[in-house]
């Protein structure tokens, strides 16, 4: 069992702080994003940690860039960055989901009304191939109206379930900024 002082680190090594926000970034320093190769580093490693662990993030700088007003810049960039990446990702949930409900509002009574016609050509015809064939197929037809609701609501949503956890989790990591 983890004791209160053990997590999860992830150490940056970079030669200046501006090396770990996005270079083309308008916004203000401190709501800046994080650069592209810096944020995916992070992600891969906090994806090994083991669930029970908090995460720390540790970024070195050279002796010269330590200082309070780089340590706060860095915190909060990062604690902006992966709360960004977390609602996004809930937006994402949320927009698959709905997705996933017109899905089933289109699919729902294309099953319904396959199901009713198979029946229908089932009894108004005798043991025919032909009709024993396009029984089938409506039957067919009606679950595959149902195909993408059904991937949604059975797969598709929990990676990024599993993402926009990750995220909070960084979200929520101590981030501390050394001398390198």
């Amino acid at each position: 069992m983890p004791t209160p002082d053990d997590r999860y680190a992830i150490l940056i090594r970079v030669d200046q702080v501006a090396r770990l926000f996005n270079s083309l970034d308008p916004t203000p320093f401190r709501e800046r994003d994080l650069d592209d190769d810096a944020e995916r580093f992070i992600v891969e490693w906090a994806r090994e940690a083991p669930g029970n662990l908090p995460i720390e993030i540790v970024v070195q700088l050279p002796p010269g860039d330590v200082n309070p007003d780089h340590t706060h810049a860095v915190q909060q960039a990062v604690r902006y960055n992966f709360n960004s990446r977390a609602n996004q990702a809930r937006r994402e949930l949320r927009d698959l989901l709905g997705e996933g409900r017109r899905s089933l509002f289109i699919g729902i009574p294309i099953l319904a009304f396959s199901l009713i016609a198979s029946k229908l050509v089932d009894n108004a015809s005798e043991a025919a191939t032909f009709s024993r064939v396009f029984s089938e197929s409506l039957v067919i037809f009606g679950w595959v109206a149902n195909w993408r609701a059904l991937e949604i609501f059975l797969y598709d949503w929990w990676p990024i379930v599993r993402r926009r956890r990750l995220y909070r989790r960084l979200a929520a990591a101590e981030v501390n900024v050394l001398s390198a």
